[in-house]
């Protein structure tokens, strides 16, 4: 039976979820700031209500961004923290297609244009359809001003829009039958797409998690 963990800190919530026996249990707070003291903790403590040892796991899951710089590196160190130290692979996985995913999972939506604010007047926009229960992306993700963002060619049907970025709704370049800009990432969405990846072999070794930021200007980290 496969035992994974999963977490996000790539914009104000906080959140970690867990698969063990098929079943699954969660964390979620919006803590802007607190991740890097609250994120362990919170671990720690999903591990032991569950009764799951750290050395159970068979893979850590992540969110890899895109996502405030800060975050999405606080979610990465610490991940491969725990996978080089448990020697065991992570999953990463896009965080807008968590948000994808969780429109599914709350609204029943098939089709999800995710965006999250950026800041610097851009968002991070990523299309989304569902197949078999996942949301998988149509096209790119892209960071992008609102006015140029986009609906997949040739698209047709209802649209929802997920996350922060529908808060420029006014000036987001296309139309959706509904939106909930208040939407933020969790790690329940992440673990979801995870499992997925999981099932196909998609994990990765501890030392190539990377982030994604999508602005080609952000300093990453050097290649050893």
């Amino acid at each position: 039976m496969t035992t994974l963990l999963a977490l996000d800190t790539a914009t104000e919530a906080c959140s970690v979820a867990l698969l063990h026996d098929g079943k699954v249990t969660s964390h979620y707070e919006v803590i802007p700031r607190m991740h890097a003291q609250k994120l362990l903790p919170m671990i720690k403590q999903l591990l032991a209500d569950s009764g799951v040892a750290l050395n159970t796991l068979d893979a850590i899951a992540f969110g890899r961004g895109p996502g405030a710089f800060t975050g999405v590196r606080i979610a990465i160190g610490v991940v491969q923290g725990l996978a080089f130290a448990l020697e065991r692979p992570v999953l990463p996985v896009s965080n807008l297609a968590a948000l994808a995913q969780g429109a599914l999972r709350e609204h029943g939506v098939q089709q999800v244009a995710a965006a999250i604010d950026a800041r610097m007047d851009e968002v991070y926009w990523g299309c989304y359809q569902a197949t078999a229960g996942e949301m998988r992306l149509v096209g790119r993700e892209a960071v992008l001003p609102p006015e140029q963002v986009a609906l997949p060619a040739g698209s047709n049907g209802e649209w929802f829009g997920a996350g922060t970025g529908w808060g420029y709704a006014d000036r987001l370049a296309v139309q959706v039958a509904a939106s909930n800009p208040a939407a933020l990432p969790n790690a329940l969405d992440i673990l979801s797409l995870a499992t997925f990846a999981w099932a196909r072999g998609e994990a990765i070794v501890a030392e190539q998690a990377q982030p994604v930021y999508l602005r080609d200007n952000v300093a990453t980290p050097k290649k050893h």
